[in-house]
C-alpha cells in the first residue's frame, strides 16, 4: 500500500501539468466561447493568448519528455521518430484549426511551413552549433546519416515551397491538382523510403560513434522507465492539444484579421508552438556532448514537416474546400536558398563548431527582422 501511495504521489508530482492541460480544456469547453467573446480587450487577448499558448506548449514540452524516455528504452533512431511523429500531429492540427476558423487564409500553411524551416534550419541549428561548440570545442556527428537527411530535404523543400513559383499551369504560387498528386505522393514515398533506412539496414548513420553511444546508454540506464507508462502519458498530453489548437485559433486570427499584424506570424506562432519543445531537445543534446541526437531531431523535424505535414495539409485543404499557397516569395525565397546552401556547408565534414552556429543564427536574425521589414 505503501509502496503504491508512493507511486502515485511521484506521479502526481511529474505530471501536474497534465492536469493544468485538462482544466484549461475543461473551461473552455464549459464556457461554450464565453471566454473568446472579449477578444477586443488588448488586456483579456493578451491574456487568453498566452493562457492557451503555454497550455498548448507546455503539453508539447510533456510530449518530448516522454518520447526521450521512450527514446531511453528504444535507443535511436526509434526514440526520435516518436518525437518528430507526434510534434508533426500537433503541427498538423494547430494549422488545421487555424485555417477552418475565420477568414480563409490560403498562405498560412506556406507560412507555417517555411517558420519551421527557417526555425529549425537557422535558429535550433544555430543556437545547438553554438552552445554544443562553446562547451566542447568541437563535435563529431555521422556523416552518412547528415547526408541522407539532406538528400531527402533539399529536393522536397524545393518541389514544395519553390517550385510553385515557376508553374504556368495555375495562376500565382500554386500547384494544379495533378501537381500536388504527384507532390503528396513523392513526399510520403520518399519519407517512407527514408524511414526504411533509417530503422533498417542502415540505421547506424544515425546512431552515435560505439564509445559515445555507450557512454550515453550508461547515463541513460540508471532508470529505465515503464515503456507502456510513458507511452499512455504521451497520448494523454496529445489530447487536449486537438481541443485548444482549435481554441487558439481565435486569437491569432484576431490578431492578424483585426489587428492587421503581418500576415506571416500566424505561421510563426504556429512554428514556434511546434519547434520550441524540439528545440529544446536539441540544445540538451549538443550541451551534453550528443550532437548526433541533435542532428536527429533538427533535420529529422524538417523532414517531417516536408514530408508529412505537407501532404496532410494538401489532402485538408481539399476536404475543406480551402484554396492553398506553397510557394514563397521574394525575400522568402531568397533566405530559403540560401539556408539550403548554408545547411550543405555545415553539413559537409562531420564535425561542428561555434563559426557554424553562429551563421544560421545571423540568417535567423534576419528572417526575424523580414517578417516586419520585408
Amino acid at each position: 500500500m505503501t509502496a503504491r501511495t508512493s507511486l502515485l504521489s511521484a506521479l502526481v508530482r511529474d505530471e501536474w501539468f497534465l492536469c493544468v492541460s485538462a482544466a484549461t480544456s475543461l473551461a473552455f469547453l464549459a464556457s461554450e466561447g464565453a471566454l473568446l467573446d472579449g477578444l477586443s480587450n488588448l488586456l483579456w487577448l493578451g491574456f487568453v493568448f498566452l493562457w492557451l499558448f503555454a497550455t498548448v506548449l507546455g503539453s508539447a514540452l510533456s510530449v518530448v519528455r516522454h518520447a526521450e524516455r521512450l527514446a531511453v528504452r528504444l535507443g535511436e533512431p526509434s526514440g526520435t521518430l516518436i518525437l518528430t511523429l507526434s510534434i508533426t500531429f500537433i503541427e498538423v492540427m494547430s494549422i488545421s484549426a487555424v485555417m477552418l476558423h475565420g477568414e480563409n487564409n490560403p498562405t498560412l500553411t506556406r507560412d507555417t511551413l517555411f517558420a519551421v524551416v527557417m526555425i529549425v534550419l537557422n535558429g535550433m541549428v544555430g543556437l545547438s552549433l553554438l552552445l554544443g561548440g562553446w562547451r566542447h570545442r568541437e563535435q563529431q556527428y555521422n556523416l552518412q546519416g547528415a547526408n541522407a537527411y539532406l538528400g531527402v530535404i533539399i529536393p522536397l523543400v524545393v518541389l514544395s515551397l519553390v517550385l510553385p513559383d515557376y508553374t504556368q499551369t495555375t495562376p500565382g504560387p500554386t500547384l494544379s491538382f495533378a501537381q500536388e498528386d504527384f507532390l503528396v505522393l513523392i513526399a510520403v514515398g520518399l519519407y517512407a523510403a527514408f524511414l526504411a533506412i533509417q530503422t533498417g539496414r542502415h540505421s547506424g548513420y544515425f546512431q552515435e560513434d560505439e564509445v559515445a553511444g555507450l557512454g550515453h546508454a550508461a547515463q541513460a540506464g540508471e532508470a529505465l522507465p515503464s515503456l507502456a507508462r510513458h507511452a499512455a502519458l504521451l497520448a494523454a498530453y496529445l489530447v487536449p492539444v486537438v481541443f485548444l489548437a482549435e481554441q487558439l485559433a481565435h486569437p491569432i486570427d484576431y490578431l492578424i484579421e483585426t489587428l492587421r499584424a503581418p500576415a506571416p506570424l500566424g505561421g510563426v506562432i504556429v512554428a514556434v508552438l511546434v519547434a520550441t519543445p524540439e528545440a529544446i531537445g536539441a540544445a540538451r543534446a549538443a550541451l551534453a556532448n550528443h550532437v548526433q541526437r541533435s542532428v536527429n531531431i533538427f533535420l529529422g523535424s524538417v523532414l517531417s514537416t516536408i514530408g508529412l505535414t505537407v501532404p496532410a495539409m494538401i489532402l485538408i485543404s481539399r476536404m475543406i474546400g480551402r484554396d492553398i499557397v506553397l510557394g514563397v516569395e521574394h525575400t522568402d525565397l531568397v533566405l530559403l536558398l540560401v539556408t539550403l546552401a548554408v545547411s550543405v556547408v555545415t553539413f559537409a565534414s562531420g564535425r561542428t563548431n561555434v563559426i557554424q552556429g553562429m551563421v544560421h543564427l545571423i540568417l535567423f536574425a534576419a528572417y526575424l527582422l523580414l517578417i516586419f521589414q520585408g
